[in-house]
């Protein structure tokens, strides 16, 4: 599953540590990697490197990481191309694309709090946190996290699956959607169900949690047990859902690329043997 390397050590001073240094470099939501091994790029690579846009991330494998953003997406060295980071899922380490997730949600915090929000000021990187701070009015700004919800209900030995009218891989898979501002999980949860699928639910279990920087979501996976309602799906959101049980014709599991998702290991937790 994507997640970030268990010995990875978060930095956010550049002169704190000395080592190889390794750079993700993005321009939009694509990352350069050399072309014949997927590798990052080294401070050996000959990049033009704006060090306004340079930003710490961490530490891993005796390796310095940094991450930066380009507005061009000129390739500056012939060894080099753009790899969209969907496109690398199921293709390299679920380790190394936690980390790049991670570099690219701070490469976009970056590129976006370059001005004070609130008086337009330049912005600068605070000492002692991962943060912006202006100086003009003391507005501190943190990298954005959108929480999102993820539910599989549970109907006796059937479960819930719905194909999402908006999402870029036509696939049938768990409910989702994201927190409103003053909502806890759980509320999100109830709403989100009814408002989808128009049922009401009951006994929400937390199943687990994964970040997923597309561009910055965290997601937070719940079961719950059917208790009333019959689907009544909105259309603007669910173009089908409908009940999968032992006896059912179940969806394919996805491509390697979406198994690195806690969606895959919420409904593959609930798929029934040899299915």
């Amino acid at each position: 599953m994507l997640k970030t390397p268990q010995s990875f050590q978060p930095t956010f001073n550049h002169s704190a540590h000395i080592g190889e240094t390794r750079i993700f470099l993005f321009y939009g939501n694509r990352v350069l990697l050399r072309s014949a091994d997927l590798s990052l790029p080294g401070l050996d690579a000959g990049l033009s490197l704006d060090p306004a846009t340079m930003h710490p991330v961490g530490i891993w494998q005796q390796k310095v990481y940094q991450t930066s953003w380009t507005d061009s997406d000129t390739v500056q060295h012939p060894d080099y191309a753009w790899h969209s980071l969907r496109s690398l899922l199921g293709v390299l380490d679920g380790e190394f694309l936690g980390l790049a997730g991670r570099a690219y949600q701070l490469a976009e915090w970056a590129r976006t709090h370059r001005y004070c929000g609130a008086c337009a000021s330049p912005m600068q990187l605070s000492a002692s946190d991962r943060s912006f701070v202006c100086p003009a009015c003391g507005m501190t700004a943190y990298p954005r996290i959108s929480p999102a919800m993820m539910v599989l209900i549970r109907k006796g030995d059937q479960v819930l699956l719905a194909l999402h009218a908006n999402a870029p891989y036509k696939r049938f898979t768990a409910l989702a959607g994201f927190l409103e501002a003053g909502e806890s999980v759980e509320e999100a949860i109830h709403r989100e169900v009814y408002e989808e699928v128009g049922l009401i639910v009951q006994n929400l279990q937390y199943f687990g949690s994964q970040s997923w920087p597309f561009p910055h979501s965290l997601m937070l996976a719940f079961t719950a047990d059917y208790l009333g309602g019959e689907i009544r799906v909105d259309p603007a959101e669910i173009a089908e859902a409908r009940w999968f049980g032992p006896d059912d014709v179940w969806p394919e599991r996805p491509a390697d690329g979406a198994m690195v998702s806690i969606a895959a290991a919420l409904i593959n937790a609930h798929r029934p043997p040899g299915v």
